[in-house]
């Protein structure tokens, strides 16, 4: 699954850098540009219009320099720096130093929550062959050495069927799912029906299948399209969910011979359970949601987007819900809903009071999030066919800006109907539930007190979003995974990861099924930084770590899980 750029931010502070640090590093980055050009939605929140990272962006200025220092750090930076060597034999002046009034909760005893690594996005070429078998090997042996449970990787749709219909190279994969199996770890595999690349310093470009593209030169239709008519290629509308227009197939028919043929080619490796999770690609970045914020189309965070219901086929599915409410006028997107980069408060739509509550506008918002759950209905359920007896998984992304406003509008355009007087979530869990899916949400290490410091135009709450999605999908008792949003080596980022997949205040104790690491790159293979990672890995296992900073003073409280283990608070 691919990344954004604001994952740099973390390989360029100093290991010891305490939270103030990291403010500060942001602050400074976002001087750079006086437009604030930062993002949020990848993979993980925001994996930006190509499978980049979902959930948090950065200035577009910051980011060209960021990515030429990462490339000077990587430059002088061995591929396999702890092959053949133990983390414990590391000279420990290399190790990350904790500031000592950091304190930390001691996770020893508590739930085992296995922990995954995405694999670079370009580990299988073009041609559907494995890139640098020898080195791969090499650092999946070193995270078998620290007990990371499995790897992540994406089944690109555009490879794996570009020469035409049905015609299927699943010959890269296969060599890589034996490499992992020879070494007893674990497959996560999602199905990548969108196109990966599209922003700066993405290293790959993925596009859909030549044939799928060669069908939307002569029908745009098939590609979702904003008020002004421009078409977005990441991903296929979901107007032709049952539309035959892909040389006689409809858009879920050809996901589900996708599906379908990867469960036949990897039978041996389903048989063995070492795929342990298949996560559905639903939309651009594999999240469920509309491309309301694209890059390509000129939005900047923290704009609120733009509705992308214009295509030919969905316009034909709103004109119909219009005329069975008996208002055809109503067949319309809203004329006063701003741009890409707008505000709330500047558009006539999403200010407080505007036209998102009127009697048009929640009939416009229930029929544009109804298609999105729809769509996720029509695809998990032939999942479900196609998988029969091994978990299955949907994506959202974390859109918090404008949510400390009434209209959660970047929420709205992204087809979350959430404004502070509904619970746009609990109907997606409720579909979720449906089909026996897990919710993975990419927004869980964001600060709430962060974004205000340094972007508090944007009237962000990711704290509030987490608190929110997290006990959707709990409460209607489906399995909650997650990966993090942006780059992280330091203990300050573990340590808030840790704390939201074991959230100490739950009464049921309840905490996250897996946890995804973005991504296996040279910087994390640095020693410094892999000894960090393992010892957060250990926490996330719910084993003891030596070097605990905990409060002499502070007593911790123990209870309950739903699961039947004691936790330490």
């Amino acid at each position: 699954m691919a990344t954004s750029l604001i994952q740099v931010f973390h390989s360029l502070r100093p290991p010891t850098a305490s939270s103030t640090a990291i403010t500060s590093s942001l602050r400074n980055s976002r001087t750079l540009s006086a437009s604030l050009q930062v993002s949020l939605g990848s993979r993980s929140s925001v994996d930006f219009n190509s499978c980049g990272l979902k959930g948090c962006f950065v200035p577009s200025s910051a980011r060209s320099r960021t990515w030429a220092m990462v490339r000077e750090r990587e430059e002088r930076t061995e591929d396999y720096p702890l092959e053949g060597d133990s983390v414990d034999a590391v000279d420990d002046k290399q190790a990350v130093s904790t500031p000592q009034e950091l304190l930390e909760r001691d996770f020893a005893g508590t739930p085992y929550v296995p922990v995954y690594v995405m694999l670079p996005l370009g580990i299988i070429n073009g041609k559907c062959e494995l890139v640098d078998p020898e080195g791969l090997l090499n650092q999946l042996r070193t995270l078998k050495s620290i007990n990371v449970d499995g790897v992540m990787v994406d089944c690109w749709w555009g490879i794996v069927e570009a020469d035409g219909p049905q015609v299927y190279n699943w010959s890269g994969y296969k060599r890589l799912f034996l490499i992992v199996r020879d070494l007893k770890l674990k497959l996560q595999v999602v199905m990548s029906f969108h196109e990966c690349g599209g922003n700066v310093g993405d290293d790959v470009h993925n596009p859909l299948p030549r044939w799928v593209t060669e069908i939307g030169k002569s029908n745009p239709d098939i590609y979702f399209t904003d008020r002004k008519g421009r078409r977005n290629p990441e991903c296929l509308s979901w107007g032709i969910d049952k539309e035959r227009v892909l040389k006689g197939r409809t858009a879920v028919e050809v996901y589900f011979d996708y599906m379908r043929s990867f469960r036949v080619e990897f039978d041996e490796f389903f048989e063995d359970e070492i795929i342990s999770e298949i996560e559905v690609g639903l939309g651009p970045c594999g999240e469920l949601r509309y491309p309301s914020y694209p890059e390509k189309h000129s939005w900047r965070y923290p704009g609120i987007g733009e509705f992308q219901s214009y295509d030919k086929y969905l316009m034909k599915s709103l004109t119909k819900a219009a005329e069975a409410r008996g208002h055809s006028l109503w067949a319309r997107g809203p004329d006063n809903a701003g741009s890409y980069n707008s505000k709330p408060h500047e558009t006539g739509f999403f200010c407080d009071g505007g036209e998102y509550d009127s009697y048009y506008g929640r009939f416009f918002l229930n029929w544009y999030s109804r298609v999105l759950i729809d769509h996720g209905e029509h695809v998990l359920g032939l999942a479900n066919l196609a998988f029969e007896g091994t978990s299955i998984a949907a994506k959202l992304s974390g859109i918090h800006w404008w949510y400390k406003t009434a209209s959660h509008a970047a929420e709205l355009t992204a087809g979350f109907y959430n404004p502070s007087n509904r619970d746009g979530y609990a109907p997606i869990a409720a579909m979720l539930k449906k089909h026996g899916a897990a919710l993975n949400f990419t927004c869980v290490e964001l600060r709430t007190l962060d974004q205000h410091e340094d972007f508090p135009e944007a009237l962000a709450d990711p704290e509030g979003l987490v608190w929110q999605v997290l006990n959707a999908a709990w409460d209607v008792r489906i399995p909650v995974a997650s990966e993090n949003a942006l780059s992280c080596h330091d203990r300050e980022g573990y340590n808030k990861i840790l704390e939201n997949a074991k959230p100490l205040t739950d009464p049921d104790g309840r905490h996250l099924s897996a946890f995804t690491y973005l991504r296996l790159s040279p910087v994390l293979m640095e020693r410094h930084n892999f000894m960090e990672f393992e010892r957060f890995v250990k926490r996330m296992h719910g084993e003891a770590v030596s070097d605990l900073q905990v409060n002499p003073n502070k007593k911790h409280a123990k209870f309950q899980g739903t699961d039947g283990q004691v936790a330490a608070a």
